[in-house]
């Protein structure tokens, strides 16, 4: 029993070791009635292992007429998501059900709302072409941005 003790005990550090090395690092962003976002560029180390991104609608209107939403795809993806959301409708937020492509989103969202949404950077390669966009029909134009992982 004695030996059993300090085998168990290196378990647990073990099973604990991913989790003390986790590093979540934490975006803010917002986009008004003027279908703009404060950001044009977001950049993440490469040492984040997760990414929080919260969107914030500092404008005055509801979702159904100027909603917005954050997504992160891929730069080459990008009109392709936005082309199956807006097929998809408002009650699907935008998004095709299942869609692969989408890397991460927020739901939508209308004026003085907030939600966040927590990924982990596993899918994404380092230097990678990624874009992040609003997929609410005809706001992708306007609202998007580079996003840089490295």
């Amino acid at each position: 029993m004695r030996k059993l003790i300090p085998t168990l005990l290196l378990l647990c550090l073990a099973c604990l070791a991913p989790t003390a090395f986790a590093k979540t690092c934490n975006v803010a962003i917002s986009g008004d009635d003027a279908m703009k976002f404060d950001k044009t560029e977001i950049r993440i180390d490469a040492a984040c292992t997760q990414v929080s991104v919260t969107l914030t609608h500092t404008g005055k209107l509801a979702a159904n007429v100027m909603g917005h939403d954050w997504v992160l795809a891929k730069t080459a993806d990008m009109a392709g998501i936005d082309a199956d959301g807006m097929k998809a409708g408002m009650a699907a937020g935008f998004i095709k059900a299942g869609d692969e492509r989408v890397i991460a989103h927020t739901k939508v969202i209308g004026g003085g709302q907030r939600d966040t949404v927590t990924f982990s950077t596993s899918k994404l390669t380092k230097g990678g072409d990624y874009s992040f966009f609003c997929s609410f029909p005809g706001h992708s134009t306007l609202m998007k941005g580079k996003f840089v992982f490295g």
